[in-house]
């Protein structure tokens, strides 16, 4: 169960229209190292780890929700006031043809989202260790998103996303050694 709060986990703020930033952030949204896969990786794979991490994959994958709430506005925001003349210029036709400005589950190259994206392997380390490399493939696409703007706002917000996916992934050793330590006692899942 969740508890929705009416406003976004950090702030999102845009300085300009800017449809062919928004097309890179769709690559956070709809790809496979996006947001959307990885709420849905962290809340499967919590059914097949050890009590002592559930808790963990559930709170992970339920912020991760909240980031991708974070890049549809994100999205929303650059694009809303963008003429058909920039949203071609931006590459965004293909995407207009099908849905005007709403937004859509792709990549930044167009390709919807699949259900292929989502790892899920059953073994409590594998699962984890997929867990740690999503996050860190995440914070490396933050930081080519950040350097690809000079929106001083947008580049704050995508700070904070880049910050969030290094503390997901020091939670995610954390649990590695927790499992680790179990095996070693042998209570083995």
């Amino acid at each position: 169960m969740w508890l929705y709060e009416k406003k976004l986990q950090y702030p999102v703020r845009v300085s300009k229209c800017d449809p062919r930033m928004a097309k890179l952030l769709l690559e956070q949204y709809g790809g496979a190292d996006g947001e959307l896969a990885a709420a849905l990786r962290y809340l499967n794979q919590r059914y097949s780890i050890p009590d002592k991490v559930i808790g963990l994959l559930t709170d992970i994958g339920t912020e991760e929700f909240a980031h991708l709430e974070m890049i549809a506005t994100m999205v929303y925001k650059l694009t809303k006031d963008a003429t058909i003349e920039q949203i071609k210029a931006a590459g965004l036709s293909e995407i207009y043809a099908q849905h005007d400005r709403a937004l859509f589950y792709t990549n930044a190259g167009g390709v919807p989202f699949t259900a292929a994206y989502i790892q899920a392997k059953g073994d409590p380390l594998a699962d984890l260790y997929e867990d740690i490399a999503a996050e860190e493939k995440a914070r490396a696409t933050y930081q080519w998103l950040i350097d690809l703007t000079d929106d001083v706002d947008l580049q704050d917000s995508l700070k904070f996303l880049r910050e969030r996916e290094i503390v997901h992934s020091l939670r995610f050793r954390e649990a590695v050694e927790i499992i680790k330590a179990d095996w070693n006692t042998k209570k083995v899942y």
